[in-house]
Order: C-alpha cells, then structure tokens, then sequence
C-alpha cells in the first residue's frame, strides 16, 4: 500500500489496531536509513543507518527487526516532484518487495518526495536516518484510530 506525501483526512488509512510499532526505512543505493516509531506518540526515532555493501543489507535489516520487533514495516519511495517515477522508485519498490517476502511483515510504502532535502535542511546529522523519521512521521499522521 502506498501513502501520499499529503493525504486529506478523508483518505487516512484505517489500520487494524494491532499495528502498533513500526520500523521505517529510507532506502539508498549506499546507505538506508532507519527509525523506529509508534502509533500511540506518532513520533520516530532515528536508528543507526545501514551500509548498503556486499548485498548485506538484508541481514542488517533482520537484525534490527529482531531487535525492534516491529508489527509492521514503511519503506520510503521516491518520486520526481511530478511524480512521475524514476531508477530510485524501481529500487525502493524492489526492497519492499523483499522485505514482505523475506520477514512476513505488512511493508507500507510511503511517497518520501523531499524527505532527505527536508533533513538536510534541518541540519540533521546522519541525513539518511533523519529522512527516515520523516517518512515514518509522516505514515504515522496517516493512520486514522477510528
């Protein structure tokens, strides 16, 4: 499932309410970054990011999902500002499918359209993870609880 980079209250997603923690990920060619967050405080945390080497990326993201115990994952998906798609757009939509595939987890996509320019901008530290909790927030914002 996808979620927009502005969806209005008419269209929040209504989520079974077992879903309650989340592990988010904004997926690069070299680095994906990481934040955990919850349904309850609808904030993110950054986590450390992951290298993307050797095509050991999938191991990392399985320790950190037997760390965390997430009941649902969020991967972000870029798009060019028209929203057309793009190389990344095939790569991110492809880590998803691995990840539903490899961890039997609910993967949620969201539209990150200037995520990591927006962590940039914040003076974020570790951009990737900062990019992350923006795209985690933003999926957080729309989950209806009704």
């Amino acid at each position: 499932m996808t979620v927009g980079a502005s969806a209005p209250a008419s269209l929040l997603m209504l989520l079974p309410l077992r879903l309650q923690t989340f592990l988010a990920f904004d997926f690069g060619i070299k680095r994906t970054g990481v934040a955990t967050g919850n349904r309850l405080t609808r904030t993110a945390s950054p986590q450390p990011t992951l290298a993307a080497n050797n095509g050991q990326r999938l191991q990392a993201v399985a320790l950190c999902i037997h760390e965390w115990q997430p009941d649902a994952l969020v991967v972000g998906v870029p798009f060019h500002p028209d929203g057309a798609a793009h190389e990344n757009t095939a790569r991110a939509q492809k880590f998803a499918r691995q990840l539903r595939a490899r961890f039997a987890l609910p993967v949620f996509e969201v539209d990150e359209r200037y995520s990591t320019t927006e962590a940039i901008s914040s003076g974020a530290k570790d951009a990737d993870a900062a990019s992350a909790c923006i795209i985690l927030e933003q999926f957080l914002r729309s989950i209806s609880d009704e």
